[in-house]
This record gives structure tokens, C-alpha cells and sequence, in this order.
């Protein structure tokens, strides 16, 4: 820009504006307010505009226009809530029938005060106009809201906001309902959720944007938009007041951070910004935080503070009594005399009022029921609670509470909303301890869109949204019959993040904890466990490994252990990728997610049909049920065909399933029964093990673990619970000791030692025999041999280049795998061994000798093909290095 052709009034205020700004600069880094800062730039906008319109009435030389006109800052400017670089509104209010002389004015004022180096937004209006504008516009509206006197005609000012303020309150329904229908746009297109991990300081929710949504509706709704004042007239909460202050101040600070250190305009928290400003505000980190966490998760926190208010006052704001509220209580009907259920809300009676301000339990009761019935808790209730809560900072977790708690997360519905809501009050981290280490926690990766708390509840809210959905998915979830405990792994399965160690350890002792505080029973307590350590589990393998092997297939189903388990495990996974981010639980994953799931079924329940065959399983239960008219207890075998899952159905002739029923029907309830016998088209021994599923807890890993013990691999399980609280399961293992068939001995020994474990259960762990490279008895059956597989993956991992070799299982072979990569100047750093039938499958880890991984394609290469070539020599001659 060339400066000659600048006035003088001009010039001075680009000197003052950079000056004052340099002046504020210094105020900023002293540590001065937000407020503060943001108050005296207004005060420096003003000076600025104000000489310049003086000037501009001197050299137009028209006396009579300072009482033709009111000048009107609006918008952010009106508010005195501008930060460095933000634009500046400004309206010129004229009289009736003077806009042309006016107009002069205007144009000059445009001119003049872009050219000092402000950004502006200007307008010339009547006071109709900008009154019949404001109303038809909701974004013009919103700004209007916030307009101020600064000079020319007071008296026109007043006169203009005074109807302005009549109309707003007049079609304050209206308005509200636009201005909530605008901000939701503005939400979804900038961040739906306050925790969206690369918020606008602005316009996310949570943002600067929803204070000031706070002082647009109150200004519709009451004629006021001064939080003291609101205060006063009862229409918002003391307490939201304060922290909507706090809120104001710190967003306004490091707004004011943002665009000084940028030079210009910027509101974009992204990564970069974020570990800046965590520098700037003296964040230095701690055990299991980094400093840029440590910023965020105190961002998160005002930011949900704001999301709380303004959602609270809100809903005051749209309270309606009249005909709705008179329909909604004759439609209504009585719960105890405790609570009322309409239409569309459920709510407390004036005895319920006086229960839920004093009582946590029935707190719970009430979102018990409000989450039973599906409907929202109505806000008059919902007022009272939240102040109740507020006043009582200590909870005592009552056998009651615990209970409550319980009912509450067993049922879907609006499942999610209600916990959130729990987490709002600070109950939910009396009841699940975690939940405050999470509460705003920053997960700082390109990976995670949502802090570990929303990321949680999001879980919750992404599975009980499967009810209804209509593919494998959904049958999963609605087939649970515990869905209890999935609801719980799902709202603790992240919370052990943010700690030094790795996050699915800190979760197992976190799962542990909730499980003793609920006093869950022993079987649920080991489920939650399980879940919540291994809740990555069917997500790495099914993303990082192939789904159709055989390898991968057998060593998920030996984890998981029950078709039931693997249920949860399945819409745990996909709810926790759906909860990551939008878009994050695509087709694609949904679709080697299901495959695995499905190659898992049908190994753990060994039905092709994995649960599709409904009619076949009708007539097999037919069949079943004429076979037993000549036995007694007509009763108990109904029972028990009835409750046959499909695996036992389908599997072996009817003879053999109603035997082991038979072994079953007069077992004491303290017993167990277990036999085994030699497969040969498996070239596996099976174990079927008989009792009552109360026997002992964790019965499946106990039995695994004497298999293991005893130098056992186990190639399947499954896992079937009868009626009466019977189980019989069966496992296929390969004896390392023997050759073919094992002796009689070793069957009864063997089964013996799985009878024991369960009727005199040991929290000692078994002592487990090393047999990964051990010589068998013999040289064992030839079985048809797989073509020979070395997969090279320089994807799936940051720092190691993978290795995946897919092999017969030799005595020798990993000891010559290891020996040739050691000769390739590679370091092993993990191997994985898995085994099905004679088919080995071994993944290794390594890196070259600087620790790198190997990224030089002729060496990969050459590293492929001399493994192959040893491999396939090694095998044909059955011999080791």
C-alpha cells in the first residue's frame, strides 16, 4: 500500500493502532488478563474510529449529521470481545428518510478505517431496517444482540435497541429455535463435540461461540444478556455463571496468544499450535503426560464446563408451560409415587423432588427408569439433581448405589446420554474411580479425534446404537445375554491412558478395581478383565494379520474361549473404532472384522453355519427329543435340547450328544466329569469336560492352564453353557509327549488333573513346560504339506520390519529360522509362535543392526528368498542345524 495518498487522520491511526498493539503486546506477556487485554483494545478501536470520524465530520462539513446518525459497534467488537486481528463490525444507524445524507458519511468511514489496517464489517440502517433484518436473519440477530452506543444520536441508539430488544422477546420462540438450529451447523462443520482434538477456539463446541450463545438467548427468552444479571433474575445458576467466567477468560487469553504469535487471525488449535502453546503456558509434563496433554486436558476442561452451561441454560430457556406441559401430565402415568412417564419426558413427583436432591440411589432409579422407558429426563428434574450433586461433593457407594448402578448399564436405550450425564454431576467418577484421570484427557496422536473420557462414552453410545443394526453386528449384540459387563468394558476400557505404562495393563488393574467395587461375581469380575486388557485384541489380528489363516483363527478362539466372549469381544472392537472419530469404522473394517468373528464361531462352536440354521437345528432338537421319550425325567432333557447350542446340535451323531447329557443329568452339583480320546481325522486328542458353571471361577482358563501344563497345545475350545447352569466343553490339543494316540494313562491322568483343578481351584498359576522346539516321540503323520510362505511387512509397525514365516512344524525349525536372521545382521526384538495342526506360523520382529528397520528393497529381497530356499531344504530333509 502506498502511504502518500493516506490522510492524516489516517496515518495517525495506523501509528496508534500499531503502537496500542504493541502496548498490549507487552500487557499480553506480562500476564496480563484476557479480559483485560481484549477490553483495552476495544478502548484503543474506539479511539481510533472515533478520530476518524471526527475528521471525516470536518471535511464534510455538514453539522447537523451527529444528530442524523448513531455509530454502533456490533458483534464481537460490540461485546468488547475482540482479540489482536479480529474484525471489526460497525453499524451506522441512521433516521428515517437521511440515509442519503448519511451516505457520504459511510462511504468515508469505510475507506478510512480499512485503510488504517482494521478489518471491517460496516452497515447503514434504520432502525426498521435493521430490526426487520435482524428478525428475518438469525446470524444478523445474533449480532445486533450485542450492539453498543459509541457516539452521534444517543436517543435514536436507545429508541432502535429498545424495540429491537420488544421484538426479540415477542418471537423469542422463534429465535430461539433458529439460533440453536444455527449453531448446531456451525458445531457440526467446525466440531460437534467439545472434545474434537483439533478445536476451533471459536466456533467448536465448547468454544467461545456458545458463551456467547448463552448472551443471545437470554437476550430473546428475558430482554437481558448480562450474566449478573441473569443471575439475579434466577435463569442461570450461580455456579455455571463462574465457570462460564472462567471459561471466557482463559479462551479469551489464548485467543489473544494465537493471533499475537500469528500476526493476523488465528483460532485453529491443530497439533502444532497446541504443543506451542503448552510451552507458553507453562505446561513441563509428568509422569505419563507430556506437556501438550497436560495444556489440552485444562482446555477440555473449560471447554466442557461451557458445553454443561450452556446445554443447562438452554434448556431452561426453552421451558414451556401451557398446553404441552398439560398434555405431557394427563398422558403421563405413575411410577410408585415417585415419578411420572409422558410422552416424551420422565420426571419426579414432588415426593421424587425430595428423594432425588438427598439420594444418589435414586438418582440412579430415576435414569434406571429414564433409560428403561427411553425417555429424557425433563429439565425441571434434571435442575434439581444438578444442584443437589453440586452441594454434596462426597458420595458413599451403598450396596443400594451399587445396584442401581448396575440395573442402569444393563439396559441400552439411551444408555450413553445417561452416563454422560453422570460424568457431568462428577457422580460417575465416585462410582467408577478412572473416570476422573480420563476426565479431558488428550490421546496426542493423528489417530483419536476425542478426548478418553468422550472416547469412552462414545463406546458406550456406538454399541447400544447396534441394536437395530441389521448385519452380523447387530444379531451379535442382541444375542448377548450379559450385556452388563460389555457396557462396563466399554466405559473403562480406555481409562488406563495416560500413565507412564502401557494403557491395557494399567486397564486390567483399573477392571480389577471395578470389578471388587461393584463387587461383581467371580465369572463377570474375570470377563470385565479379560475385555478390557485384551479389548485390542480381535482389532490387531483381524487389521494386521490375515483372517482366513488357520493360525489366527485357533489362537483368537483359545483366547476368547466362548462364543459369548467372542461376541463381546466383536462389538466391543467395532464399537471402539466407531467411537474413535467419524468415519473411522469404515466398510472395509466392518467387513475383516465379521470375517474373523465368523472364522472364530465357527471354530469355537465347530458350525459352518456359525448360528444360521435355524430350521436345521429345529429338526435336529426333534430328533433329540424322540430318542429320550424311553428315558425318565421327560422334564430335564427338554430343558436341556432346548438350551443346546448349535454347536453340540449339529456336530457328532445324536448318540454321542445324548450320552454326554446322560453323564451330566445326575451330577452332584460340587463335581466334575472329563474324559478324553484320540481324534484321528484331527490327529488331536479331544477333552470334554462336564459341570456346573458355579463350580469355580474362571473355569475356562483354569482348564487351559492344566492342558498347557502338561505340555499340551491347544488347537480349539468350546465352550458350551446347558441349562440348569451345566457347561460341558471340549478342547482339541496336540500331546507333545506322544505319537498318534496317547496311552490310556495319559487320557485318565489328564483328565484327572482337569476335574481337580476345578473342584480344588488354586490361585497359583500352573508351573508350564517349555516345548516350543522339542523333539516329539516320533516323526508323527506326514500330512499334506502348505506351500511354503515368507511374508515381509514394513506397514503394519513404525519401528520393526516383520517377518511371517508359514511352515510345517518341525523340531529344529525355529532354532534355524533365528540362526539365519542372526546371519542376516538382524535383531530379533519379538517373535510370536503359533501353531495349527502341523502348521506353524511364526511372526518375528527384528531390526538391523543400528536398530533401524530394513528398508532397502534388494536386501529384503535377498533376505525373502534365502529363507525360502532353507525353509523348504530343511523340511524335505526333516532335519535341523
Amino acid at each position: 500500500m502506498s502511504f502518500a495518498n493516506l490522510r492524516p487522520a489516517v496515518l495517525q491511526a495506523r501509528d496508534k493502532l500499531k503502537t496500542g498493539r504493541e502496548k498490549l503486546r507487552q500487557l499480553h506477556d506480562g500476564g496480563a488478563l484476557g479480559v483485560q487485554v481484549s477490553n483495552y483494545l476495544t478502548e484503543l478501536i474506539d479511539a481510533v474510529v472515533l478520530d476518524l470520524y471526527t475528521a471525516a465530520l470536518q471535511d464534510l462539513g455538514d453539522p447537523e449529521l451527529p444528530s442524523l446518525l448513531a455509530l454502533v459497534p456490533y458483534g464481537g467488537y460490540g461485546r468488547r470481545d475482540v482479540s489482536p486481528f479480529s474484525d471489526v463490525d460497525l453499524m451506522l444507524l441512521a433516521a428515517d428518510d437521511t440515509e442519503p445524507r448519511v451516505r457520504p458519511l459511510a462511504a468515508r468511514l469505510v475507506q478510512d478505517i480499512c485503510d488504517s489496517g482494521l478489518v471491517l464489517g460496516q452497515s447503514l440502517r434504520t432502525p426498521g431496517e435493521a430490526c426487520k433484518l435482524a428478525m428475518e436473519d438469525v446470524t444478523i440477530f445474533t449480532s445486533m444482540v450485542e450492539s453498543r452506543y459509541l457516539t452521534g444520536n444517543e436517543r435514536l441508539f436507545s429508541r432502535f435497541f429498545e424495540r429491537f430488544r420488544g421484538d426479540a422477546r415477542r418471537r423469542h420462540r422463534t429465535l430461539i429455535e433458529a439460533i440453536e438450529a444455527s449453531r448446531l451447523d456451525e458445531r457440526n462443520r467446525y466440531g460437534e463435540t467439545v472434545f474434537l482434538l483439533t478445536p476451533h477456539i471459536k466456533r467448536s463446541y465448547g468454544g467461545l461461540r456458545d458463551i456467547q450463545l448463552v448472551r443471545w438467548i437470554a437476550f430473546a427468552r428475558y430482554g437481558e444478556k448480562d450474566l449478573q444479571t441473569l443471575q439475579q433474575l434466577d435463569a442461570i445458576d450461580a455456579e455455571d455463571r463462574r465457570q462460564l467466567i472462567e471459561a471466557h477468560e482463559f479462551l479469551l487469553r489464548v485467543r489473544n496468544e494465537m493471533h499475537f504469535h500469528a500476526g493476523k487471525a488465528h483460532d485453529l488449535l491443530d497439533r502444532f499450535e497446541q504443543v506451542r502453546l503448552a510451552e507458553w503456558y507453562g505446561c513441563v509434563g509428568d509422569e505419563g503426560l507430556i506437556p501438550v496433554e497436560q495444556f489440552m486436558r485444562e482446555y477440555f476442561r473449560h471447554t466442557g464446563h461451557v458445553r454443561y452451561a450452556t446445554s443447562h441454560f438452554l434448556a431452561s430457556a426453552k421451558t414451556r408451560t401451557g398446553i404441552r406441559s398439560f398434555l405431557n401430565a394427563v398422558a403421563s402415568h405413575d411410577v410408585e409415587g415417585d415419578f411420572r412417564v409422558g410422552p416424551m419426558t420422565i420426571g419426579a413427583t414432588r415426593r421424587g423432588i425430595e428423594k432425588v436432591s438427598k439420594d444418589l440411589s435414586q438418582v440412579l432409579r430415576l435414569m434406571d427408569l429414564a433409560n428403561l422407558y427411553d425417555k429424557r429426563i425433563d429439565h425441571r428434574t434434571w435442575r434439581t439433581i444438578r444442584q443437589a450433586m453440586a452441594q454434596t461433593p462426597d458420595f458413599e457407594l451403598t450396596a443400594e448405589v451399587r445396584q442401581r448402578f448396575l440395573s442402569l448399564i444393563s439396559q441400552p436405550g439411551p444408555l450413553a446420554d445417561l452416563l454422560r450425564r453422570l460424568h457431568e454431576l462428577r457422580v460417575l467418577e465416585k462410582i467408577i474411580p478412572g473416570m476422573s484421570h480420563a476426565r479431558s484427557l488428550l490421546q496426542f496422536n493423528e489417530y483419536h479425534k476425542y478426548t478418553v473420557d468422550e472416547h469412552c462414552l462414545r463406546a458406550v453410545e456406538a454399541a447400544t446404537g447396534f441394536l437395530d443394526h441389521p448385519g452380523p453386528l447387530g444379531d451379535a449384540y442382541r444375542r448377548l445375554k450379559n450385556k452388563r459387563t460389555l457396557h462396563l468394558a466399554l466405559l473403562i476400557h480406555d481409562l488406563g491412558k495416560g500413565y507412564a505404562e502401557d494403557h491395557s495393563e494399567v486397564g486390567l488393574r483399573l477392571a480389577d478395581d471395578t470389578a471388587k467395587r461393584l463387587k461383581l461375581s467371580d465369572d463377570d469380575a474375570e470377563l470385565l478383565r479379560w475385555l478390557v486388557h485384551k479389548h485390542l485384541l480381535l482389532s490387531h489380528l483381524a487389521q494386521f494379520r490375515d483372517v482366513n489363516d488357520p493360525a489366527v483363527v485357533v489362537d483368537l478362539a483359545v483366547q476368547v474361549g466362548t462364543p459369548e466372549a467372542l461376541r463381546m469381544l466383536y462389538v466391543l472392537t467395532c464399537a471402539d473404532l466407531a467411537a474413535v472419530g467419524p468415519g473411522v469404522l469404515n466398510q472395509w473394517k466392518m467387513e475383516v472384522f465379521t470375517q474373523l468373528y465368523r472364522n472364530t464361531l465357527r471354530q469355537l462352536t465347530g458350525d459352518p453355519l456359525a448360528e444360521s440354521s435355524d430350521e436345521e437345528h429345529d429338526r435336529r432338537r426333534e430328533e433329540l427329543r424322540r430318542k429320550t421319550r424311553s428315558r425318565n425325567d421327560d422334564s430335564w432333557w427338554d430343558r436341556q435340547i432346548d438350551a443346546l447350542p448349535p454347536s453340540l446340535l449339529v456336530n457328532g451323531p445324536a448318540s454321542r450328544i445324548l450320552d454326554d447329557l446322560e453323564t451330566l443329568r445326575n451330577l452332584p452339583r460340587d463335581q466334575a466329569v472329563a474324559s478324553g480320546r484320540y481324534v484321528p481325522e484331527y490327529r488331536a486328542v479331544e477333552y470334554t469336560i462336564g459341570t456346573f458353571e458355579d463350580i469355580a471361577p474362571g473355569i475356562f482358563h483354569r482348564l487351559t492352564g492344566v492342558l498347557t501344563s502338561q505340555r499340551m497345545e491347544i488347537l480349539s475350545a468350546e465352550i458350551n453353557t446347558l441349562a440348569d447352569g451345566l457347561v460341558l466343553d471340549r478342547f482339541y490339543v496336540q500331546d507333545r509327549d506322544f505319537d498318534g494316540a496317547p496311552a490310556v494313562e495319559r487320557l485318565t491322568d489328564v483328565s484327572r488333573r482337569l476335574v481337580e483343578s476345578l473342584k480344588h481351584p488354586s490361585d497359583s498359576p500352573p508351573k508350564f513346560s517349555r516345548f516350543w522346539g522339542e523333539s516329539s516321540a516320533g516323526k508323527g503323520p506326514q500330512l499334506p504339506k502348505p506351500p511354503v510362505q515368507v511374508r515381509i511387512d514394513n506397514n503394519t509397525s513404525d519401528r520393526f520390519t516383520i517377518i511371517d514365516i508359514f511352515a510345517l512344524d518341525r523340531t529344529g525349525l525355529l532354532y534355524t529360522v533365528t540362526r539365519m536372521l542372526f546371519e542376516f545382521g538382524l535383531s530379533v526384538h519379538m517373535a510370536k509362535i503359533g501353531t495349527h495342526l502341523d502348521q506353524v506360523v511364526d511372526v518375528f520382529y527384528v531390526t538391523d543392526a543400528e536398530g533401524q528397520k530394513v528398508m532397502d528393497e534388494a536386501r529384503l529381497h535377498h533376505i525373502r528368498q534365502r529363507l525360502l530356499e532353507r525353509i523348504v531344504e530343511f523340511e524335505e530333509k526333516g532335519i535341523g542345524s
